[in-house]
């Protein structure tokens, strides 16, 4: 089956996680991407181990095999006359660039958008930066760690000031990063569509913290609206409850209660049905103004019964409630093992794409590549003799 962005030519030029996550995105859809690596280098990422896969001057960190899947690797230091000419000789030819290098770092190689859609103005370039293309931070660099405290996604996230452990805390994955390189994805797709009734292709600037205070979505609308900074609230939810982990007999659960139907069969189930009548929990917001006593209420009747033994009620009930997983548990769930979700390509395991379309998986077979594994490939597509390649690579700018 032919997948939606076959024919689609990508050229790569970012690394660690934003970008590259942008790109895996759009080799599952099945777009050719091609990444450029500096030579003897490469990504940050493919260093950044424990864990490793493989061994010896083979071995590749985890970090990097879990957002390159499905590209080709192209060692071409563009730092180089020579190499930035191969790259733009490239970019003539592609679709969309992808970078993530400071404002303006890529002018002097002739590799800016002005200078590639000068040559190919059908060219579809995104660019992603910390702060954004323009503004008072816009020569900073970003980071997902520093973005999600600036962003304010860690003060609301841990535990409240004056408990044990309470404190600003970040989120356990680099959530603004990922956000962004989907965000990106969105774009490049809408530019190409748009492409198609004008002609015409796009610059796109994309900012990890713009994408930070974007996806603060309720959070940030309860901010607005009321005027007050909402705060740390652990496991709990801002705007209702029961919404938290309770601790059973012998493991947490997490119960989720959407609505006054899902309620009402929770004070059922917790031999309460009074519970629905009572004017401090007859309404979500009453059970929010009387947070404390709801909790404690279902916290004490949640306690006389192991987790296994409620997760089954509340199942055949209609309650949303769920465990707590490790990581390990979650990638060997039965449903993780019937929708596919962890892949093994070319004796890498890999957790796969999450898109389905008309039931076929969006995912790319082409594993992770090593570092200028497909650079022949690339300077044959741009019609470099064997000896002008051999050229190269003694020089030192192709490898």
């Amino acid at each position: 089956m032919s997948k939606p962005l076959e024919g689609i030519n990508v050229l790569d030029l970012s690394r660690v996680l934003a970008g590259p996550w942008c790109t895996q995105l759009l080799a599952d859809l099945g777009a050719e991407v091609i990444k450029i690596e500096r030579p003897g280098a490469g990504d940050d990422t493919r260093h950044w181990g424990p864990p490793w896969h493989g061994e010896g001057d083979e071995r590749v960190a985890a970090y990097f095999l879990s957002c390159n899947r499905g590209k080709k690797s192209a060692a071409i230091d563009f730092g180089r006359p020579d190499g930035a000419a191969l790259v733009r000789k490239l970019a003539e030819q592609s679709d969309v660039v992808i970078e993530n290098f400071k404002v303006g770092g890529l002018e002097k190689f002739g590799l800016d958008a002005k200078s590639l859609r000068t040559a190919n103005p059908r060219l579809v370039y995104a660019s992603i930066t910390g702060f954004g293309q323009d503004g008072p931070y816009a020569d900073r660099a970003g980071y997902d760690y520093i973005i999600q405290g600036m962003g304010a996604l860690m003060s609301i996230t841990g535990l409240p000031d004056g408990v044990p452990g309470g404190g600003p805390m970040r989120v356990g994955v680099a959530v603004v990063d990922l956000f962004t390189g989907l965000y990106t994805c969105v774009a490049i797709l809408s530019a190409l569509y748009q492409r198609e009734k004008t002609g015409e292709g796009a610059h796109i600037d994309m900012a990890l913290f713009d994408t930070q205070l974007a996806m603060l979505a309720n959070q940030a609308s309860n901010a607005l609206i009321s005027g007050k900074d909402p705060p740390r609230q652990g496991n709990t939810h801002p705007n209702i409850v029961p919404y938290q982990p309770f601790d059973a007999a012998d493991q947490p659960i997490i119960i989720a209660v959407g609505n006054e139907r899902q309620f009402a069969r929770l004070a059922e189930m917790c031999g309460h049905p009074e519970w629905t009548g009572d004017e401090r929990f007859v309404s979500n917001a009453a059970r929010v103004a009387h947070r404390e006593e709801m909790v404690r209420l279902v916290a004490d009747a949640i306690e006389q019964k192991p987790a296994a033994e409620w997760l089954v009620q509340f199942e055949a009930a209609g309650i949303p409630a769920g465990p707590i997983n490790r990581i390990s548990q979650a990638l060997e769930d039965v449903q993780a093992q019937h929708r596919q979700m962890v892949r093994t390509i070319a004796g890498i395991p890999l957790v796969g794409s999450p898109v389905r379309l008309d039931g076929a998986r969006a995912d790319s077979d082409l594993p992770p590549p090593a570092l200028g594994e497909h650079t022949d490939e690339v300077l044959a597509s741009l019609s470099v003799a064997a000896d002008e390649a051999a050229r190269l690579r003694a020089e030192g700018a192709v490898g």
